[in-house]
């Protein structure tokens, strides 16, 4: 359509909602002298259409898009616009863009702040085919051929009554619209050319540019013009709807509180589209029909399921009942992991991960013997008790890997609750189920092997004793019907394989002892720590620290310095750590000056690392003096000697004075010492009246370390002994036993840390209770070699190997003193 007089065009930017008018002159005789079979500069736009008779503001981007603006606006040539398929392309191509487009030129070109460049620019040709692309280099040129479009309908009814239902539909969805700018509806209404109407809505209205590609396409004015009532139309009826659900919402916002907004406005969109509260019961159904719960289990879902479709989605017991729900769902209700029975596996995998702790993997593959010869058995409740840093917690995920189970470590340090047990009835708020059921939701398997860690620091308060409530769990004739509080339901727990630890088992309540089968996991000797720092710790905290392996190695003189020297404890907890900053140190180092030598870890570079040495193990001391005599005591970080020393003095009533810091039960040993030498006077050849002349002070070494126990006795007994008749006590013999006033000896704890404390210290023979023999043979021989065991029942054996003939040095001579005494008289 050609025209000859001045038209106000609306230009709008995609960075101002403002609307601006642009003053546009038409030359009709520029576009008709036009030659098409010519190739023209092509200019490619992103996410835009350039309809005909429409001028539009770009920004430019591309440099050979900025050089095609340069050449046309300095020599006024024509160029062909259309738009590219994809809006992220930079360099795009013949099959990139759309092959429809307008012949426009460049009016205005405006430098903006920032390096950027603006161009206004016209359409003031016919609609144009894109038959080729000839050059693209220094900017697109190509071939067009004119698409001709035929509008002799304009003057008719039909198309009048089109363009005043246009013009109404857009004012309509402008005022909805946050969009477009309602200045733009004036401008529309004094656009008189219906042309140029038509077009600048189609090229300005926010749709698609597939949509906008297809209005472009249209053969004439009034088929484009249809197309657009129709889009029109569509857009209304959406922003219709959005505003219907905002109304609602609006109006459910008053009712209730205002935090609500937002599930509010979900739920009317939920509702709009036919989704809301019956599609996530009937998910619920589908989810408890794959279940492999019993017909009971069937039944009561389906019953607490109903009463959540009786239940208003607005009330508090929507999501109460809807929890419950999701929770028994969520249970691995008779879902279970194949065990892997292969024993020789499970054997190489508890060897790999631990170095020692034979008993306990004996009993582990004990349990997979039967359990492979059985078929199926009711799961063992073991419990793992020891001192701390021994590897009780770290035994159990062996265990579950061994089984190829899966492990879940649930923490009862400090708990005192028993609806941590148990679990609390739904009824309350914030109901949820015990440790135990979650547990089992979490393991994902109605076998898996949970470790109860800590058991023996369960506490009890006014709300319940929680070891009470393991009763039922740790029972295999009772768990296979758990009934947890919040479930309400039995659960079958007699596959699970519950492992507890415990440090100190005369917490455990005895109804709890009696139902697991304990297992004693003792401390490390310095070999077996030697040996665990070597396999595991020093590969460990070399990775931990970021050292390649290739550069440190640690010796087994360097290693054993450390255990003997830095650390004083039955696990190897400490003993990590100060591997670890051994590291630490020799990161420093290769941080600072790089990885130039290897380190090779000896006791002296230890020392250099970690400074003087914190502990001294007790040595042997010698039998030069009367009434010293090693015994052998057991403690939490394992076994040591200690020294019991008697010295007498002249005093008249025999007073007897104990010193070192010694419990109740230690007292009560010397006293019983004491009394059975006063009784026995004849067996040694004492004076009868020695007692009445002398008084006995008995100590015990480190008085600031707290010392108790019956152990120490026949280690009195010898002590008094030496002093009363001054003989020397067999050299390299330590003792442990405790004593009855009739001279009998008794079994006592801890046997194989005192043995091999006593190794340590040098002692060559040890003298034991006969009923301890049992045992030394639980031992390993290679931990025995350079022992010699004497094994006694009555404290006269324990003298007669303990007591020399030979005299010390500087012995007091009883007859001398007596004779003095009565000489005075």
């Amino acid at each position: 359509m050609k025209r000859n007089k001045k038209e106000d065009i609306l230009l709008n930017t995609d960075n101002d909602d403002i609307s601006m008018l642009a003053e546009i002159q038409t030359d009709p005789d520029e576009v008709t002298a036009m030659e098409f079979n010519k190739e023209i500069p092509v200019m490619p736009l992103r996410n835009m259409v350039m309809f005909p008779s429409v001028v539009m503001p770009v920004t430019i981007g591309r440099p050979s898009t900025l050089k095609l603006v340069n050449a046309a606006y300095k020599k006024k040539l024509p160029i062909a616009v259309v738009c590219q398929i994809q809006g992220d392309m930079d360099d795009p191509g013949f099959n990139d863009v759309y092959h429809i487009g307008v012949i426009g030129k460049i009016l205005r070109v405006f430098e903006m702040p920032g390096g950027n460049t603006t161009v206004i620019m016209q359409s003031n040709g016919p609609k144009v085919h894109l038959d080729s692309i000839t050059k693209t280099s220094p900017y697109l040129k190509g071939m067009v051929t004119p698409i001709p479009e035929a509008n002799d309908q304009l003057e008719t009814d039909e198309f009048k009554a089109l363009i005043d239902t246009c013009k109404e539909l857009t004012s309509k969805f402008i005022e909805t619209s946050e969009k477009m700018s309602p200045d733009t509806v004036f401008a529309i209404k004094n656009l008189d050319n219906p042309e140029i109407l038509v077009n600048f809505i189609c090229a300005n209205f926010p749709v698609s540019v597939e949509e906008k590609i297809k209005l472009l396409k249209a053969g004439d004015l009034q088929s484009r013009l249809y197309m657009l009532v129709k889009v029109l139309n569509r857009e209304i009826q959406l922003a219709d709807i959005k505003q219907s659900i905002q109304m609602r919402t609006r109006e459910d916002i008053d009712r209730q509180q205002r935090e609500y907004f937002l599930q509010q406005q979900i739920k009317n969109i939920q509702d709009e589209l036919g989704a809301g509260q019956e599609d996530e019961i009937d998910e619920l159904r589908q989810k408890g029909r794959a279940k492999k719960w019993g017909p009971e289990m069937a039944e009561l879902f389906e019953k607490e399921i109903s009463k959540l479709e009786r239940t208003n989605s607005q009330s508090p017991d929507f999501n109460v009942q809807l929890t419950y729900l999701q929770t028994l769902l969520g249970l691995p209700w008779n879902v279970f992991t194949t065990d892997n029975l292969n024993i020789s596996n499970a054997e190489k995998t508890l060897n790999k991960d631990h170095y020692g702790l034979e008993k306990v993997k004996e009993r582990i593959l004990e349990h997979l013997a039967v359990l492979k010869l059985k078929g199926d058995m009711k799961s063992p409740i073991i419990c793992l008790y020891g001192p701390p840093g021994v590897g009780k917690t770290s035994l159990g995920r062996s265990i579950a890997a061994s089984l190829k189970r899966k492990y879940v470590r649930m923490s009862l340090g400090g708990v005192h609750d028993e609806a941590e047990i148990r679990g609390h009835r739904k009824t309350y708020i914030g109901a949820m189920p015990g440790r135990i059921i979650k547990s089992l939701i979490k393991a994902e398997s109605s076998n898996p092997v949970i470790i109860l860690d800590e058991i023996d620091k369960l506490g009890s308060d006014h709300r319940g004793d929680p070891s009470s409530a393991m009763l039922e769990v740790l029972d295999p004739e009772q768990n296979n019907t758990f009934h947890d509080n919040y479930l309400d339901v039995d659960y079958d727990l007699s596959k699970v394989m519950f492992i507890a630890t415990a440090n100190n088992l005369s917490t455990v309540p005895p109804a709890l002892l009696d139902r697991m089968e304990l297992i004693e996991v003792s401390g490390y000797i310095t070999e077996e720590k030697v040996e665990i720092a070597r396999r595991h710790l020093v590969p460990k905290e070399l990775e931990a620290s970021g050292i390649k392996k290739e550069y440190v190695k640690f010796s087994k003189a360097a290693l054993e310095y450390i255990v003997e020297n830095y650390t004083r404890e039955s696990g190897v907890r400490e003993l990590e750590k100060k591997i670890n900053k051994v590291m630490r140190k020799i990161a420093l180092e290769f941080a600072r000056d790089g990885y130039e030598v290897t380190h090779e870890i000896k006791p002296a570079d230890v020392r250099k690392y970690l400074g003087t040495p914190e502990y001294s193990r007790d040595k042997y001391q010698g039998n030069e003096y009367a009434g010293v005599v090693t015994g052998l005591a057991w403690t939490a970080v394992g076994g040591e000697i200690l020294f019991v020393e008697t010295s007498l003095s002249k005093g008249k009533g025999g007073k007897l004075t104990l010193t070192g810091n010694l419990g109740d039960v230690m007292k009560e040993s010397a006293m019983l010492a004491l009394e059975y030498l006063k009784a026995h006077t004849k067996l040694l050849n004492l004076q009868e009246d020695i007692f009445d002349n002398w008084n006995i002070h008995i100590h015990v070494p480190e008085g600031a370390i707290p010392k108790d126990g019956p152990s120490a006795g026949i280690t009195m007994v010898t002590s008094l002994a030496s002093a009363l008749t001054q003989r020397k006590v067999k050299a390299n013999l330590a003792m442990t036993g405790e004593i009855t006033l009739r001279g009998k000896v008794l079994p006592v704890g801890g046997i194989k840390e005192k043995i091999l404390a006593a190794k340590r210290a040098g002692i060559k023979g040890i003298i034991l209770c006969e009923e301890n023999r049992k045992n030394i043979e639980e031992i390993q021989p290679m931990y025995l070699e350079g022992l010699t065991f004497h094994y006694v029942t009555d404290i006269k054996e324990v003298l007669a190997l303990a007591l020399t003939d030979e005299k010390v040095n500087g012995a007091i001579d009883f007859n001398i003193t007596n004779q003095k005494t009565e000489e005075k008289k």
